[in-house]
């Protein structure tokens, strides 16, 4: 179970890259946030969120009928 969820379906780029990024700064190191989008934008999206934010992906990204999500743990 994640400690942070953003359901960001719905959302065209770039707000759900800058709506994770406001829950990750709130996050401390060892917390995890899920991150749920149906913008194909965000799969390419994240890994620079990540390599930035100092956060790494948790397993696979799942995608699920175009939609995907994100485990992220904060490092």
């Amino acid at each position: 179970m994640a400690d942070f969820t953003l359901d960001a379906k719905g959302l065209k780029c770039p707000m759900p890259i800058l709506k994770a990024k406001k829950v990750i700064k709130k996050m401390e190191p060892g917390q995890t946030f899920e991150l749920i989008a149906d913008d194909g934008g965000a799969k390419a999206d994240v890994p620079p969120l990540l390599n930035k934010t100092g956060c790494s992906l948790v397993g696979d990204i799942k995608e699920d009928n175009g939609v995907f999500t994100f485990l992220i743990k904060k490092d």
